[in-house]
């Protein structure tokens, strides 16, 4: 299996959640159309309000650099920065088995 997984951690700056929330929209709705991005889901934290997490799942490597080296993902960047409460914290991972793969 080449599946490449994320699991990405980003902080808003302080009461500006729903902020980065709605920015994130754009980068959702681009996943949509990639077609090695597999999952791509955001979830809010159930314990700090300041945080949101994303899953990612592609197909290999190289559905993740073209979904990381896209026109649309730089313009998603520069638009998360006004809400951002540091640099986004990514995880990378190996999937290896279990329901949904």
């Amino acid at each position: 299996m080449s599946q490449v997984a994320i699991i990405a951690k980003l902080a808003s700056a302080p009461g500006y959640r729903d902020d980065l929330i709605a920015a994130l929209q754009a980068g959702l709705a681009n996943a949509e159309a990639e077609p090695g991005t597999i999952r791509y889901i955001l979830h809010e934290d159930a314990n700090d309000f300041d945080v949101v997490w994303f899953y990612e799942l592609y197909a290999d490597q190289a559905s993740l650099d073209a979904h990381g080296g896209s026109d649309a993902f730089k313009t998603l960047g520069k638009s998360l920065a006004p809400f951002l409460g540091g640099r986004p914290e990514l995880t990378f991972l190996k999937p290896i088995g279990g329901k949904g793969l």
